[in-house]
């Protein structure tokens, strides 16, 4: 790691910190999830969300539903479910999405010979 990047390191982790919690206070508006706004016309995400339990796939259709009514109504979950625990920033599909971006770079990097 170069000597600009280790000095500015404090100040980005700072930003990250204050970056998650202004992100986790918008999708808690909302009752979201940080990977229920990625979109599933990626075709990493939507074969992470086929090869996902059908639980976590109907989590998120719920959890989308719900926040497309919220926005509908111009209100808030709190408003409807003060007591609710949220948790914006579970990750579910991410770790699959990682994989299958990994396995495609692997299928391309080998198959690199024969554009040439």
């Amino acid at each position: 790691m170069s000597g600009l990047a280790k000095t500015f390191e404090p100040l980005m982790k700072r930003a990250a910190q204050t970056w998650k919690g202004m992100l986790s206070s918008e999708l808690n508006k909302m009752g979201l999830r940080m990977e229920d706004i990625m979109s599933r016309d990626e075709p990493e995400v939507n074969e992470a969300l086929e090869l996902a339990s059908p639980d976590v796939v109907e989590g998120r259709y719920r959890r989308l539903k719900r926040a497309s009514d919220l926005a509908f109504k111009q209100k808030e979950l709190q408003d409807y479910a003060p007591d609710m625990i949220l948790e914006p920033l579970k990750l579910e599909i991410s770790a699959d999405v990682e994989k299958i971006l990994n396995r495609d770079l692997e299928f391309d990097l080998l198959n690199n010979h024969k554009k040439g």
